[in-house]
């Protein structure tokens, strides 16, 4: 990890494209369950402002190394649970 800003950047750029997915996914698919993909959706804005706030602030007492590592598997993990629900709802 280079610095925040780049993990940053890279947080933004992978939840705006799941969140692209996920509209494109209820606009030209055939879906009749609309609570479903709100479901996604708002999960993606949850995952977004979650990880983004972690960047900013190291939790106390663990080495930032161990704590990136851990944030960039935890988000990796989350995030491609969101792409099996996207593909799940199409």
């Amino acid at each position: 990890m280079s610095n925040k800003r780049k993990l940053k950047r890279t947080i933004n750029y992978i939840c705006s494209d799941l969140f692209a997915e996920a509209l494109a996914t209820s606009l030209y698919g055939d879906i009749n369950n609309k609570e479903s993909i709100e479901q996604v959706l708002s999960s993606i804005l949850i995952i977004h402002n979650n990880y983004i706030s972690r960047v900013s602030h190291v939790e106390p007492g663990m080495p930032p190394k161990k704590y990136f590592s851990d944030l960039i598997t935890s988000f990796n993990k989350e995030v491609i649970e969101t792409i099996d629900q996207i593909n799940n709802i199409s």
